[in-house]
C-alpha cells in the first residue's frame, strides 16, 4: 500500500506541474500574443483554441489532478502519513476550487459567449470585443494559475513529508 502512495504521490506532482504549465502558459504567452495581434485575428483565434482544448490529453490534467491527489491523501492517511496526506488533500482542494471550478463557473462561460457572438465587421467593435472579453478572462487566469501553482507546491510538499517519513521510518523501524 505505501508503494501505491508513492506511485500516486509521482503522479499528482505530474498532473499538477501539467496543468500549472498549462495556466502559465496562457498568461506569460498566449493571451499577451493574442492581445499584440489584429483583434479579428485574436477572436478567431481564441475560439479556435477553445474549441480545441477539450481533448484527451488535457482531460486528464484538468479533470484529474484532483480526485488523483485526494485518493492520494486518502491512502496516505491511514499509513499514518498524516502530514503527506494533509498536503495532497489540501492540494486538492486548492486546485478543485482555484482551478477546475473557478474554469467552469467563469472561464469556460466566458469562452461560450466568445464563440457564439460574431466577430463585428468594425475594427473599434472587433477591439471592444476583445478587450472585453481578454481582460476579465485573463484576470480569471491569473487567479487559477496562482492556484494550480499552490496545488503544486503543495504536491510537492506532500512528497517531501514522505520522503521525510521514509527516512524516519527506515532509522527507527
Amino acid at each position: 500500500m505505501r508503494s501505491l502512495v508513492y506511485v500516486l504521490a509521482g503522479l499528482s506532482l505530474l498532473l499538477s506541474g501539467a496543468i500549472f504549465g498549462f495556466f502559465y502558459a496562457w498568461v506569460c504567452s498566449t493571451m499577451w500574443g493574442l492581445d499584440a495581434a489584429d483583434p479579428v485575428i485574436a477572436i478567431e483565434a481564441m475560439k479556435a483554441m477553445n474549441s480545441s482544448v477539450r481533448n484527451m490529453v488535457f482531460a486528464p490534467a484538468f479533470f484529474g489532478t484532483s480526485p488523483l491527489l485526494l485518493i492520494t491523501a486518502l491512502l496516505a492517511f491511514p499509513l499514518g502519513l498524516r502530514g503527506p496526506a494533509a498536503a495532497f488533500a489540501l492540494a486538492a482542494v486548492v486546485y478543485l476550487i482555484g482551478g477546475q471550478v473557478l474554469t467552469m463557473s467563469i472561464n469556460v462561460p466566458m469562452n461560450e459567449a466568445l464563440a457564439a457572438t460574431a466577430i463585428p465587421a468594425d475594427a473599434d467593435g472587433a477591439r471592444r470585443m476583445w478587450q472585453d472579453y481578454s481582460q476579465p478572462w485573463q484576470y480569471w487566469n491569473v487567479v487559477r494559475t496562482i492556484a494550480s501553482g499552490v496545488c503544486l507546491l503543495l504536491a510537492g510538499l506532500g512528497i517531501a513529508l514522505l520522503g521525510r517519513e521514509e527516512s524516519r521510518r527506515r532509522r527507527f523501524g
